[in-house]
């Protein structure tokens, strides 16, 4: 069906115009015809796999009149095909073994031993003692033992922490965008806490380290002076951002705050900014 529809492709652009125009109108009154006496049409997947490619060709406010689904449905089909391009749900197994109950209970017994120790100690401890485990494995069954898995320290809470240091704190984070093609490409932003500035630091296909580095050059020669006032950079811990990333901040004092692994609420500003434009798919993040 789609080598068809190519060699037709091929057909109508070497036709002559008068003829295509005469064509299209004919086309686009059956259309209005059918539209009106046709019950809802159900289109197969090629069909909105052809749909969403001779999107791309025809002028976004020109759809409503062409297309016989709104854009927005063009868009989710799009989407949709992204996803499924990375969806890995089939290829996952069944779930893990349960814990023993022996390491169950040792786990529950230091934490109440020893009430200062977090899940991640424990699981040191466990460690040392010749025991395999996994850090969030630790903290699932101390949750469900009803153990505070990072008992409260001295100090103020995270939130807190935000609250105060907002003016020099910048967060940094990738998104992702996938073209018509289901080309992946990769975005990297710059977020200021205390004015909710976004700096966008560039787009490539492949973000290795040293582009990532050239993009926090980049970034101190853009905002210039207000770079020296950054006290807190926080970021994940992607192999992105290496050493001389960080070097880059550490330079004019700044201390490097990486989140815990598998808590976006660590970064939660760049994150929620990260995730519209990315969901929408803004004509800049297109372009």
């Amino acid at each position: 069906m789609l080598t068809c529809r190519v060699l037709g492709l091929v057909v109508l652009v070497f036709r002559g115009d008068l003829a295509k125009d005469a064509e299209l109108l004919v086309l686009r009154h059956e259309n209005a015809v059918l539209r009106r006496h046709a019950s809802p049409v159900r289109y197969e997947q090629a069909d909105r796999v052809w749909l969403a490619v001779l999107a791309r060709l025809i002028p976004r406010n020109r759809w409503a009149e062409v297309f016989p689904v709104t854009p927005a449905t063009l868009l989710a089909w799009h989407r949709r095909l992204a996803a499924k391009k990375y969806d890995t749900s089939k290829r996952r197994k069944p779930g893990r073994p349960p814990t023993v109950p022996d390491i169950a209970r040792l786990i529950v017994r230091l934490a109440k031993e020893n009430p200062l120790w977090g899940h991640r100690r424990i699981h040191g401890e466990l460690t040392k003692l010749g025991v395999t485990v996994a850090p969030s494995t630790v903290w699932e069954i101390l949750r469900a033992a009803g153990i505070d898995p990072a008992p409260r320290r001295a100090g103020p809470t995270w939130r807190q922490f935000l609250h105060a240091q907002a003016a020099g704190i910048v967060a940094v984070d990738f998104l992702h965008v996938d073209t018509v093609l289901l080309r992946r490409l990769y975005v990297l932003v710059f977020i200021e806490h205390g004015t909710r500035r976004m700096h966008l630091g560039g787009v490539t296909a492949n973000p290795t380290g040293e582009w990532t580095v050239q993009q926090a050059r980049n970034l101190a020669l853009a905002i210039d002076e207000r770079f020296e006032d950054i006290k807190f950079l926080i970021r994940d811990r992607g192999s992105n951002f290496t050493a001389s990333f960080d070097a880059m901040f550490q330079a004019t004092g700044a201390r490097i705050l990486r989140t815990a692994v598998q808590a976006p609420r660590m970064n939660a500003t760049c994150e929620r900014l990260v995730g519209t434009p990315g969901t929408r798919q803004s004509p800049e993040l297109r372009a």
